[in-house]
């Protein structure tokens, strides 16, 4: 099963006269939307764009693991389990917040910041919390989250290379720039900047197709009734 979400679809959010602007493409704070409420392990995949000096200051967050992508600038984080970073394009950060931390996010720099967050619910919650920064992650190279039994892929196809969607219960798959095309004929459907498709049971669904240089973000998500360790 498919389910496509439009960029305009998403959920206004943020500050806007504070230079904060926010799209979130599933249930969220206000906007509450009990058919909506998680994708898997997915418990938000939020679109941020920060102005030059805007920020969020610190705030808390538990039991969550927050992975940020940069696709524009430089995002400032200091958090306080003591961990100070610039993260920027190419860059996966990671924050498993556990039994609990508090951090900072702001765009010190001169030009604009625009990155994706995505939180993933833990198998375990608690602990203490961890935190790192891969940097330059490469085409087709897999980031492992076990922490959340899934996976997140990049991919940046030139036009007319194919993006696989991995066999998964769940996967979800975000454009960040560029365009690729599902299907063919009267049902494709081409998806732009974002814009997401959520595959249920895919079992390695269609492979996209880019119809311009794209740059796209995937999470294979597994049952986690079948992950290690689980009762």
């Amino acid at each position: 099963m498919i389910r496509i979400q439009r960029a305009g679809e998403r959920y206004p959010g943020g500050d806007p006269t504070a230079g904060i602007e926010t799209r979130h493409a599933l249930s969220f704070g206000a906007h509450y939307d009990p058919d909506n409420l998680r994708f898997g392990a997915l418990l938000a995949c939020n679109e941020e764009r920060l102005a030059p000096g805007a920020g969020f200051e610190e705030h808390p967050h538990s039991h969550t693991e927050i992975v940020t992508w940069v696709v524009e600038g430089e995002l400032t984080h200091h958090d306080t389990a003591g961990h100070t970073t610039v993260v920027r394009p190419g860059d996966v950060q990671r924050l498993s917040s556990a039994g609990g931390v508090r951090h900072v996010e702001r765009n010190d720099a001169a030009g604009p910041l625009t990155f994706v967050q995505m939180w993933l619910a833990p198998l375990s919650p608690g602990g203490e919390p961890s935190y790192e920064v891969v940097r330059g992650i490469g085409d087709g190279v897999p980031y492992d989250l076990p922490a959340a039994y899934a996976r997140l892929w990049v991919h940046r196809p030139a036009a007319g290379g194919r993006v696989p969607v991995p066999a998964a219960d769940f996967a979800y798959v975000h454009v960040v720039r560029g365009t690729v095309r599902f299907g063919d004929g009267s049902g494709a459907e081409e998806l732009g900047p974002g814009d997401a498709a959520r595959f249920t049971g895919s079992g390695g669904g269609p492979a996209a197709v880019a119809t311009a240089d794209a740059e796209v973000l995937i999470w294979e998500m597994r049952d986690r009734r079948r992950a290690p360790g689980a009762g």
